[in-house]
């Protein structure tokens, strides 16, 4: 009965630890694509800045690593549904921050 608490507890904590680092690269990243991509002319062209991309897919790839390396999964646990849980999240993220991130700038200036 003890087993199955700890076992619980261990993986509602992982589960808090993967959302939450999702979500805080996600709109870091957003932040890093604002700063790149704040002086350019227009919405379109900051819109269309591939290197804003790159960055949300540095910290996606940056998370695949952190991972692995502190081993918040087990050998066998880290699958397809774990892979496709972070990307969603930390796109999700960056998307909508840097979309109102672009939007405020643009009704500001």
């Amino acid at each position: 009965m003890s087993t199955e608490s700890i076992s619980d507890r261990r993986e509602h904590i992982r589960s808090i630890s993967v959302t939450s680092l999702s979500a805080l690269l996600g709109v870091a990243a957003a932040l890093a694509s604002m700063s790149i991509t704040g002086d350019a002319a227009s919405l379109d062209a900051a819109a269309s800045d591939l290197r804003a991309l790159m960055l949300v897919a540095g910290a996606i790839l940056a998370q695949f690593i952190l991972f692995d390396v502190t081993s918040i999964y087990g050998d066998d646990e880290f699958g397809a549904k774990h892979y496709l849980f972070i990307v969603f999240m930390t796109f999700s993220f960056w998307f909508v921050t840097w979309g109102i991130l672009l939007t405020t700038a643009e009704a500001a200036a």
